[in-house]
């Protein structure tokens, strides 16, 4: 299934405050449930989730690894390839999850497909998202808001920006064809 709905997005190197960035788009009322990040698997939060232990002996470094992943449990939905995912979000999981082929989950270019970009477009992110960073995606349920969304993404230091237009049913039915 794909999100119908408009939305901006933009890829981030590994240095982005992602705090920053979520703090901006909260300012402005985008929700965290609106909120989907793609993390590349060398990210720093993506070595951190996929070297968690809660069995640690260190109660410092146990509690900030909690933090964080308590952090990501708030968004629409966190995907980190070959580590694991969040979502909170049905929009995105429908987008994300019940598409045909599960394999949507592994961060590969049908789950861009599935968030609304075009085939040509998921394909370059999936190979950016590697040696970039981070695709922060938000969910804009008014059109309007989607044109303010990605000045935000631009103001925060995404390196590329651009936004989906709502889809129509003959458009979505194609795709989930």
């Amino acid at each position: 299934m794909v999100v119908h709905s408009p939305a901006a997005y933009g890829m981030y190197p590994h240095d982005v405050a992602l705090s920053e960035v979520v703090h901006t788009l909260n300012g402005a009322g985008f929700g965290n449930e609106s909120i989907c990040m793609m993390l590349s698997p060398t990210h720093p939060i993506s070595t951190i989730v996929r070297d968690a232990s809660f069995l640690n002996t260190e109660r410092e470094a146990t509690a900030a690894t909690a933090g964080l992943i308590g952090w990501l449990s708030e968004f629409g939905a966190v995907v980190i390839p070959t580590v694991g995912f969040f979502i909170r979000s049905q929009t995105f999981f429908h987008a994300l999850v019940a598409a045909k082929d599960s394999s949507a989950m592994c961060g590969n270019s049908r789950a861009l497909v599935g968030l609304g970009l075009s085939e040509s477009d998921a394909e370059r992110y999936e190979n950016q998202l590697h040696d970039v960073g981070v695709l922060v995606y938000v969910s804009c349920p008014e059109s309007a808001k989607t044109s303010w969304a990605v000045e935000l993404l631009r103001r925060t230091g995404a390196q590329e920006v651009a936004s989906v237009k709502e889809l129509s049913a003959a458009t979505m039915a194609a795709a989930a064809a």
